[in-house]
């Protein structure tokens, strides 16, 4: 319970710089940061990360991006679970349309998935829909990732029914504000 308290504490420290902070931008291949994220998560070998080609390589924020990546992978790797021991497959892509003023990113599984009535919940302050006894986390993830994209102007969505996966899709900017809202 202490080792809890002290992650709520430090992601709610971190939810309040978001915004507030500047962050410098700098060239960030996309490849390679996600497959920095994945090495460092360690998923277990019965899940497999697809991470399709192509990647752009961007001029942003570099931790705030590999924030919102590792967050939303995170979740997908904690709440694959309740297969019946089965694997599953977590999918990364980016749809990089040049005219736009943005790409899209895309994480999806095949896990569990979640109840449309907890769509917009899930993106809530401490929101959890598994106890915490059972799933370890604070519940703010999410809530920093929702801050982050819409503090750069950028979007996130959820497509998710039970029992048939989950799909957050995120717009992130191409040439980012030199401050976040």
């Amino acid at each position: 319970r202490i080792q809890r308290m002290e992650e709520m504490i430090a992601g709610l420290l971190e939810y309040s710089r978001v915004g507030r902070v500047a962050i410098r931008s700098e060239l960030v291949e996309c490849r390679q940061l996600l497959d920095d994220i994945v090495d460092l998560l360690d998923p277990p070998s019965d899940l497999r990360v697809e991470i399709e080609e192509p990647l752009p390589t961007l001029r942003t924020p570099r931790l705030r991006l590999q924030q919102v990546l590792l967050n939303l992978i995170s979740n997908a790797l904690k709440h694959y679970g309740n297969r019946s021991g089965q694997g599953g497959t977590i999918r990364i892509r980016c749809h990089d349309r040049a005219a736009l003023p943005f790409v899209e990113f895309e994480v999806s599984d095949d896990g569990q998935g979640i109840d449309p009535r907890y769509h917009e919940r899930v993106f809530g302050m401490f929101a959890t829909l598994e106890s915490r006894d059972k799933v370890e986390g604070t519940g703010i993830g999410l809530a920093l990732v929702r801050k982050i994209v819409e503090g750069l102007g950028g979007r996130i969505t959820l497509e998710s029914a039970l029992g048939q996966g989950s799909t957050f899709r995120f717009t992130w900017p191409r040439r980012p504000p030199l401050t976040e809202n």
